[in-house]
C-alpha cells in the first residue's frame, strides 16, 4: 500500500522551525550533509521547492538521488543540516513492497486515503451531530466520488473493470508495483515523491502518468532518467552533482542549454584567469629580485596569492555502448511473415501476421503489456516456431536479443572478464581485456563481480554480450531500464549507428522518437503498421482516437512520403559511415596487436635475470617497446580521429 507520511515533527534533528518557513515554501533544505563511509553523498546542499511546484531531480546513477528521498521521508538522519515542512503537511511515496494480499486492486487503492476509510468506518457507528459532522467531512473531502476517481487511476495504469476487482495476490510483481503507485496517486499528499515511476510501465501507462503528473493539484519530486517525463511533466530540475544541489527552471531541455551555458562561461573564465596568473607570475619571477620593482612584484605575489580558482563545471565521461554492425549485408527482406500465428501450446497470442523486414529497418513496438510485444520478439528473434502460416528469413542471418529478465542470468560470482573470455575461447589475454574495454570494463573494473555491478553496468555488459558477434537484426526490449540520461543519450547513439535492423520495446519516448523510422501496433492479436507519430499515439491512448488530419489524402500521402525520405536519410547517413566504420575496425586489430606485444615486451624486461645474462638482447627488448609503445599512441590518435569523424 502506499506510504503517508506526515512532516517531521518540530524539535527533531531535520526541523527546527518549521514555523519560519515563508508559507509559499513546501520544502527548505538547509546545508544537508550525507556520508556513507569515505564517501560524500551530500555536501551542505541546500535548496528551497515553492509551493505547488513539480520538481525533476537528475543526476548520475550513484549520485544519492534515493538517499535525499529516504532523508525527507525521515528514514535516515543526515550528519548535519535542516529539512522544514509546513505543518500538518502530508508526504506520500510509492512503498517498496507492493501489495500482494486478498484485497481486491479497487480495496488497496480505496484504504490509501486513511481520513476517508477512518470516517467511512466510524459512520457505521455514528448517529446525531457526529453523524452529521462526518457526512459534512465526507462530501468535503469528496469521499463518495472516491471509487469512480480510483477507478480511473487503476484503468490508466492498465487494469480494466474485471482486474480491478481480482485480489493482489493474482498479479506479479510488476504489476501489483503498479497498484502501489495507484494508491499513492489516489491518497494526494500535500508532498507526492515519486522514485522512477516509468520502470514498470509500458509506454501507454507512461503516457498516461505524463499527462496526469502535469495536471497533479500540489508538489511533487521525481526522480527520472525519462527525458520525456522531465520536459512534459516538471517546472524545476534539481540537479544533483558532486554533493550539491542546484534547482533550475523549467524542464530537462531547458536545463540542459542553462548548464551547457554555465559552463561555457566558467571555461571561459577560468582561462582568462590562468592568463592573468601566468601574466603576474612571470613579473614576479622577473623582478622580484630588483630593488626598483620589489614592491610592485610583492603586490602582484599578494594578488596571486588572494586569486580564488574558478572552479569549472564537468561532466563524468560516459562510456560507448558497443553494438558492431553485422560484417556483410544480408539482402532484403530479412524476415517475411505470410499468414503467420505466434503462441503458446494450443493458444495463438497473435494471428494473421503480413509484415517484412528489411536490413535496414528501425522499428518500435507499440501496445500495453500482455497484448503480445514480448511474443513477436520471440517469434521474429526464432525462439519461437510459427504455430501456422509462414515465416522466411536467411539461415545466416544472426539476432541478437536483449530484454531486461536477463540481468539475472548472469552469474553473480562471475566476472565481466569471465563473460567475455567465454565468447573468446583461446584468444589471447589482451584481446579480451581489449573487449572488455569496449563494453565499458577497462583494466581492474574487468574482474569486479556482477554481484557488485550497478543495474546500469549489467546491462550494458549483457547488451555488449548479446550483440557481440555483429548481428543483422538486433531487438532490444526495455533496454532503458537502469540507465541514467546521459548512458540514455549513448544508447542512442549506438543504435543509430549501427547497420543491421532493430526491433525496440520500450516506455522511454524519447528513445523511440529518436531511433525508430517506423511504428507498429499490436493489440487484439494482430501486429500492423501505425500509421502516425508519437503525438498521434497520445492522442490515442490519452482519447481512445486520433485526431483527424488537415486533408485525409494529402497528408496521408505527405506523412508517409516524409518517413520514407527520413528512412532513405537515415540509410544514406549508415552508408556514407561503412568505411569509417571498417577503417576503424583495422585501426582497433592495429590497437590490439600492439598491446598485446607491448605486454610480451614488458614481461620479458621485467625478468632481471635475463638481463643480466643477455645485456645487447635487454638493449633490443627497450627498443623495440619504445617502437611498438609509438605505434601503439599513433593507433590511438587515429582511433580517436575516426571516432571524431564518425560523431560528425
Amino acid at each position: 500500500m502506499a506510504e503517508i507520511r506526515l512532516n517531521f515533527g518540530a524539535g527533531t534533528p531535520l526541523e527546527k522551525d518549521a514555523g519560519a518557513l515563508h508559507n509559499a515554501l513546501m520544502l527548505h533544505v538547509n546545508d544537508l550533509t550525507y556520508r556513507i563511509g569515505a564517501r560524500v553523498l551530500l555536501d551542505e546542499a541546500s535548496f528551497a521547492i515553492p509551493d505547488g511546484a513539480r520538481v525533476g531531480i537528475v543526476g548520475r546513477n550513484g549520485s544519492g538521488k534515493t538517499t535525499l528521498f529516504r532523508i525527507l521521508l525521515g528514514e535516515i538522519s543526515p550528519e548535519g543540516g535542516i529539512v522544514g515542512m509546513p505543518k500538518g503537511r502530508r508526504i506520500g511515496t510509492v512503498a517498496q513492497e507492493a501489495p500482494g494480499g486478498p484485497e481486491s486492486l479497487i480495496e488497496v487503492v480505496l484504504a490509501a486515503d486513511l481520513e476517508r476509510s477512518r470516517l467511512m468506518a466510524e459512520a457505521e457507528g455514528a448517529d446525531g451531530m457526529r453523524r452529521a459532522e462526518i457526512e459534512t467531512r465526507l462530501t468535503d473531502i469528496g469521499a463518495h466520488s472516491a471509487p469512480a476517481r480510483a477507478a480511473a487511476i487503476l484503468h490508466g495504469l492498465g487494469f480494466d473493470t474485471q482486474a480491478q476487482a481480482r485480489p493482489c495476490s493474482d498479479f506479479s510483481g510488476g504489476w501489483r508495483m503498479r497498484v502501489a503507485l495507484a494508491a499513492v496517486l489516489f491518497s494526494e499528499p500535500d508532498l507526492l515523491l515519486l522514485d522512477e515511476p516509468t520502470n514498470y510501465l509500458d509506454i501507454e501507462g507512461t503516457i498516461w502518468l505524463y499527462d496526469y503528473l502535469a495536471r497533479y493539484p500540489h508538489t511533487v519530486l521525481i526522480i527520472s532518467h525519462d527525458r520525456d517525463l522531465l520536459d512534459t511533466c516538471v517546472d524545476h530540475i534539481l540537479h544533483l552533482d558532486q554533493g550539491k544541489l542546484t534547482i533550475y527552471r523549467g524542464g530537462y531541455t531547458s536545463f540542459a542549454r542553462q548548464r551547457a551555458e554555465k559552463q561555457m562561461l566558467a571555461s571561459k573564465a577560468a582561462a582568462k584567469q590562468d592568463l592573468e596568473r601566468k601574466h603576474l607570475q612571470s613579473f614576479v619571477d622577473r623582478f622580484r629580485a630588483k630593488a626598483t620593482k620589489a614592491r610592485q612584484a610583492q603586490s602582484r605575489l599578494k594578488r596571486l596569492e588572494k586569486m580564488e580558482a574558478i572552479a569549472t563545471i564537468t561532466d563524468e565521461h560516459t562510456l560507448a555502448f558497443d553494438l558492431p554492425s553485422p560484417a556483410k549485408e544480408l539482402a532484403p527482406p530479412l524476415i517475411a511473415l505470410e499468414g503467420a500465428a505466434a503462441g503458446y501450446g494450443e493458444t495463438p497470442v497473435l494471428d494473421r501476421i503480413n509484415l517484412s523486414i528489411l536490413p535496414d529497418d528501425r522499428i518500435a513496438l507499440l501496445g500495453s503489456n500482455g497484448n503480445g510485444k514480448s511474443t513477436f520478439c520471440k517469434l521474429i528473434g526464432g525462439r519461437l516456431a510459427p504455430m501456422k502460416g509462414e515465416m522466411k528469413a536467411s539461415s545466416r542471418m544472426k539476432v541478437a536479443y536483449f530484454a531486461q529478465h536477463q540481468l539475472d542470468e548472469l552469474r553473480l560470482e562471475a566476472t565481466p572478464y569471465d563473460h567475455v573470455a567465454e565468447r573468446m575461447a583461446g584468444q589471447p589475454e589482451a584481446r579480451i581485456r581489449s573487449r572488455c574495454a569496449r563494453f565499458g570494463f577497462p583494466g581492474a573494473k574487468a574482474e569486479t563481480k556482477i554481484s557488485k555491478l550497478s543495474g546500469g553496468e549489467k546491462a550494458r555488459l549483457l547488451m555488449g554480450l548479446a550483440a557481440f558477434e555483429g548481428p543483422h537484426l538486433l531487438i532490444l526490449d526495455e533496454p532503458t531500464n537502469h540507465l541514467d540520461i546521459d548512458s540514455r543519450q549513448a544508447l542512442v547513439e549506438a543504435i543509430n549507428a549501427f547497420t543491421g535492423a532493430v526491433i525496440i520495446v520500450s516506455h522511454d519516448r524519447f528513445l523511440v522518437e529518436a531511433c525508430a523510422d517506423r511504428l507498429w501496433l499490436i493489440g487484439d492479436g494482430r501486429v500492423a503498421p501505425f500509421d502516425g507519430d508519437m503525438d498521434d499515439y497520445r492522442k490515442l491512448v490519452l482519447t481512445g482516437s486520433i485526431a483527424p488530419r488537415r486533408d485525409e489524402g494529402e497528408a496521408d500521402r505527405d506523412d508517409r512520403n516524409s518517413r520514407d525520405d527520413d528512412r532513405k536519410s537515415a540509410a544514406e547517413k549508415r552508408a556514407k559511415q561503412a568505411p569509417l566504420r571498417q577503417k576503424l575496425g583495422v585501426v582497433e586489430a592495429r590497437i590490439e596487436k600492439f598491446t598485446g606485444l607491448l605486454a610480451k615486451i614488458d614481461a620479458a624486461i621485467g625478468d632481471g635475470e635475463a638481463f643480466r645474462r643477455d645485456p645487447q638482447k635487454a638493449a633490443e627488448l627497450s627498443r623495440m617497446r619504445g617502437e611498438a609503445a609509438g605505434a601503439l599512441a599513433r593507433a590511438e590518435e587515429e582511433w580517436l580521429k575516426i571516432g571524431a569523424a564518425l560523431e560528425e
